[in-house]
């Protein structure tokens, strides 16, 4: 995939960090998930869809047998690791291959819709016409961002090694005024602080499932990275916590304004 306004221009392919996105990306905080019970995604009788869905991270952790759960991905190699994940544990979620800006889906067919990590990848003004499709009335539109904080210690040292060895990633700068958009009217954001534990490994294995290594590195340069990550982690405690912001911002009553 390539998107000018994405580093640059640079080709990036979460497929090829489908196996590290399944076994490292996998970190939202329980409070995360306990607020979208609250708002009611994924409750008993609701038809929910989350879009950008990688490798089902959401639909797993908020499965309910009770709701019409649908995942979908432009990415077949996340979409195959998440039904492999579903059929292992007997889960009935919908996992489609498509770009989020046309789905195929049917009109109306969803009380909620949330993507998480990924509106920046989206065509904004194809999204705003596929959500109010795709929304039955009174629908709820939500979206999520979890950012690491670059004052933690072992964050900018992450980070910065990534930049190092691959300039034209903006992955480190945050997620920017992209989670603040009024993509429609009624916008409500809130955010929340959360110190995520990680041991040496899972979180070289987060940073590998990052864009900007795995996904756009070439292998000499991956190999480069990675060696000099590995040095970094080394001086670290072989447990530790690393400091992180999550985001939701909720369009509420969809499609029905204007």
């Amino acid at each position: 995939m390539e998107l000018k306004t994405i580093d640059s221009g640079q080709a990036f392919d979460f497929g090829k960090t489908a196996a590290a996105y399944a076994a490292y990306r996998d970190i939202y905080p329980p409070a995360l998930y306990d607020r979208l019970r609250a708002l009611g995604v994924a409750a008993d009788g609701r038809a929910w869809l989350d879009l950008g869905t990688g490798t089902g991270v959401l639909p797993k952790n908020l499965y309910n047998p009770k709701a019409r759960l649908t995942g979908l991905d432009v990415s077949e190699a996340q979409i195959a690791s998440a039904r492999r994940e579903a059929a292992l544990n007997g889960w009935r979620i919908e996992y489609l291959v498509a770009p989020a800006e046309e789905t195929g889906l049917p009109d109306r067919a969803f009380d909620v819709i949330t993507t998480a990590q990924c509106f920046w990848y989206f065509d904004r003004e194809k999204m705003r016409a596929e959500l109010r499709r795709l929304l039955k009335p009174g629908g709820e539109f939500i979206k999520i961002a979890m950012d690491w904080d670059l004052t933690d210690p072992v964050a900018a040292g992450s980070v910065g090694l990534v930049q190092a060895f691959n300039p034209r990633w903006t992955g480190g700068r945050g997620v920017g005024g992209d989670i603040f958009d009024d993509l429609f009217p009624g916008r409500r954001t809130e955010s929340f602080g959360a110190d995520l534990p990680f041991t040496r490994e899972s979180w070289h294995g987060r940073m590998c499932a990052c864009r900007g290594t795995l996904a756009s590195m070439d292998a000499d340069t991956f190999r480069a990275w990675e060696r000099a990550h590995l040095d970094f982690l080394v001086l670290l405690p072989e447990r530790f916590t690393v400091r992180h912001t999550v985001y939701l911002s909720v369009f509420a009553h969809l499609p029905g304004d204007t």
